[in-house]
């Protein structure tokens, strides 16, 4: 796994090899009015139960159709107020959804799309979709304007260097975000406009082979305070011969510096595991000669057979200095449940896979109809 600040990187890379993944996201969050948004476009849907399945099918010489990024693209839009979500959508599908380029940064995936003005250092998000499972049809349109960039590179030194192909690109770590969200109910025409005035994180990962074969488990986070904002990445490869990759940024506020530990010590405890989350660690501690962090992952904001999404609670020693009270976004990503096929068949719930029917997702988004309309 490559870490990596360079700009040019965030083009598309059309990666062709057999169960590759890329993917752009972003995320906003207004503490405030107790807003987050996170939205995410995907060249190469890795945690697609179709795509996982063709690929196996494709490895074990049961298809000789190869498994293509490009017939799996997708968007996902999830919204979350007050730690509750109020709407999660993904969409899947072929080549014909997706649109890119080599040459500027920008995605298209329907009517969904976000493009980058270099000379302001905005991104402007454009979404548009209708949600027939849920009976709702959402427009918004979001300015994201970098507020922070750093300069930082590292190459995965495990195995000298002659590793599978993945890379993080740590794009935008704190950016101003403005805008609006419309969202339609499709029976009644009711129409709620929410204002977003948030801020927002980017970034940009790719792989050429699927994560599930070298990623045992992920931690990824962020958190924003007016002394302090932060950034930490922690990836178990399944090579028990492997270091795990480790980071945290640290933006200093008042001094507006910014230092990143790459060695950092990180420490898993009070352990948790459901039927429907995989096993996970409540508790994370990274350590380092001057800082020290602490994160509890105290709500959960959303739950998969194989991740999971927190608002958690941070506190953090730098420099002698105690600062508690910081909260952020986590996330948790165990890429070998992706290999069970029980547990695709409840993933398929969640993805609205273009041309496909799937009983599974009218059931759940039946349900999550009615408790909508329960708690109106």
């Amino acid at each position: 796994m490559n870490i990596t600040t360079e700009s040019s990187q965030e083009l598309w890379h059309d990666i062709q090899e057999p169960g590759a993944y890329e993917w752009w996201y972003f995320d906003a969050e207004d503490r405030e009015s107790g807003l987050s948004l996170v939205l995410i476009w995907f060249s190469g849907f890795p945690f697609s139960p179709y795509y996982t399945t063709h690929y196996e099918n494709w490895k074990n010489q049961l298809t000789s159709e190869l498994p293509l990024a490009s017939d799996y693209a997708g968007f996902s839009f999830q919204l979350y107020e007050n730690g509750v979500e109020t709407l999660n959508f993904i969409r899947e599908g072929g080549a014909d959804l997706f649109e890119s380029s080599r040459t500027d940064i920008g995605v298209r995936f329907e009517k969904n799309r976000f493009s980058f003005n270099p000379l302001t250092d905005e991104y402007t998000l454009d979404i548009d979709f209708v949600f027939p499972a849920r009976r709702k049809a959402l427009k918004a349109s979001l300015l994201f304007k970098a507020c922070q960039r750093v300069v930082y590179e590292k190459k995965d030194s495990n195995n000298h260097g002659e590793v599978p192909l993945h890379q993080w690109l740590l794009s935008v770590p704190k950016a101003d975000v403005q805008g609006s969200i419309s969202i339609t109910e499709q029976q009644s025409g009711k129409l709620r406009t929410i204002p977003v005035r948030a801020i927002g994180y980017h970034d940009h990962n790719f792989g050429a082979v699927p994560m599930q074969e070298y990623i045992s488990r992920w931690y990824w986070g962020r958190a924003f305070s007016d002394a302090f904002d932060l950034i930490y990445y922690a990836i178990y490869f399944r090579s028990n011969e492997y270091q795990p990759l480790t980071l945290l940024l640290l933006h200093d506020n008042e001094r507006e510096t910014a230092t990143i530990y790459d060695t950092v010590k990180i420490c898993e405890s009070n352990f948790r595991k459901g039927f429907f989350s995989p096993r996970h660690s409540m508790n994370l501690a990274l350590k380092e000669d001057r800082v020290f962090l602490e994160i509890h992952n105290d709500r959960v904001l959303d739950a998969g057979p194989f991740y999971l999404r927190f608002s958690s609670e941070i506190s953090l020693q730098v420099d002698g200095r105690n600062i508690e009270g910081i909260r952020g976004i986590s996330e948790f990503l165990d890429p070998v449940r992706l290999q069970s096929k029980f547990m695709r068949f409840f993933t398929r719930s969640r993805i609205w896979r273009d041309g496909e029917c799937s009983v599974m997702y009218k059931t759940y988004n039946g349900f999550k109809r009615f408790i909508d309309w329960n708690n109106r």
